[in-house]
């Protein structure tokens, strides 16, 4: 049996779409098979990498050419300097064959990526995973920060010859859209995770910087509460629903998406920005490319002071508290502490050290 899962937004949903295949497939033997090809984007959108937009297979030496116009990322890839990807590692630490989604050549490349990996890989499932919901968005909600990523990856599975089922896992928890909104465009409930089907991925989650993806394997452990996430400190809510994967309607989410259909005959990513730039006023990776250009000047930092650093948490944690909150990701926390990303393994470390009864693995608990 071979399935063929596209990580739509790239970065933590492959981690997502990794722990799917186990649970809804399986991988070890009967009746999965072999591992699930996942194609995925290289997009860590400056958490690792601090070039803007998504990096393409020129971004990379060591690539293993599968079809004509796609890479695999094999663990001995190896980023352009001075970039930086998290595919390489997951390659390494899952068993899994990662592809890679190359959107420089627009909707048109991309499908031509897509249709060529099914010729060659024969699967017997496609499957289009999103993990927070964003989508089944339209595109112009004021609350939406990161459409492009995901309105290409829909214009081209809609695209697609294949039959691909599209399946959206703990809906709100990019903090994108609320789940509210979410309910009445999502379809049944697939699988709602639990804690002992995440545990493989424990490993990539102690490192991989996706705060929706630790959310969504917090959630399948159990935790229950109000998470904080991003610079922003949005609010978002780990409920029942939280661990769910479900079913969407993929041509009805591709109707919905204003920017998916205007971007579904282009042929280059620079493209693609113009028509988000002609819609919303702004193309995601714009803002990159300004973070990236204030980053450059930055000049290098000492890991976190321990004394300090505690010192902050424990205000940082009196006022989060007094907001209702009752978790953070990581990410979050090198934001309101002032440590810059490249320590957050120091940090999060630091941390776990002094409180051990915190870790709600991957989450902070307050």
């Amino acid at each position: 049996m071979t399935r063929l899962i596209v990580a739509g937004g790239g970065g933590g949903d492959a981690v997502a779409a990794a722990v799917l295949d186990r649970v809804l497939y399986g991988v070890d033997g009967s009746p999965g098979g072999e591992p699930a090809v996942i194609l995925s984007y290289s997009w860590d959108r400056l958490i690792v990498d601090p070039f803007p937009g998504p990096r393409g297979a020129a971004g990379f030496t060591g690539l293993r050419r599968l079809t004509p116009h796609v890479y695999a990322v094999p663990a001995d890839a190896v980023p352009v300097p001075p970039g930086g990807a998290t595919l390489p590692r997951l390659a390494r630490e899952l068993p899994h064959t990662f592809a890679l989604i190359d959107p420089h050549h627009g909707v048109e490349g991309m499908i031509r990526q897509l249709e060529e990996l099914v010729e060659l890989l024969a699967p017997d499932s496609v499957d289009l995973l999103d993990v927070g919901g964003d989508i089944v968005a339209r595109g112009d909600e004021p609350t939406l920060r990161s459409p492009l990523g995901d309105a290409l990856s829909l214009a081209a599975c809609a695209q697609a010859t294949a039959e691909i089922r599209l399946l959206v896992a703990g809906p709100g928890l990019d903090g994108e859209i609320p789940p509210e909104v979410l309910r009445e465009r999502l379809g049944p409930v697939v699988h709602t995770l639990r804690a002992t089907e995440v545990t493989p991925v424990d490993g990539v989650m102690e490192w991989h910087p996706s705060e929706a993806t630790a959310m969504l394997m917090a959630a399948a452990r159990g935790e229950r509460g109000l998470c904080e996430i991003r610079d922003a400190g949005l609010a978002v809510p780990l409920t029942d629903g939280s661990p769910a994967v479900h079913e969407a309607d993929l041509d009805a989410a591709f109707a919905r998406n204003l920017l998916a259909q205007a971007i579904v005959t282009t042929t280059g990513l620079d493209e693609a920005e113009r028509y988000s730039r002609e819609l919303f006023g702004h193309s995601e990776i714009d803002g990159e490319r300004e973070k990236a250009a204030r980053l450059e000047h930055r000049p290098g930092t000492a890991p976190p002071d321990p004394g300090e650093a505690l010192r902050r948490l424990a205000a940082f944690e009196d006022d989060a508290r007094a907001r209702g909150i009752t978790h953070t990701t990581f990410r979050r926390l090198t934001e309101a502490l002032g440590v810059p990303g490249e320590h957050r393994t120091a940090l999060r470390s630091l941390l776990i050290a002094a409180h051990p009864d915190r870790y709600a693995a991957p989450l902070w608990r307050l």
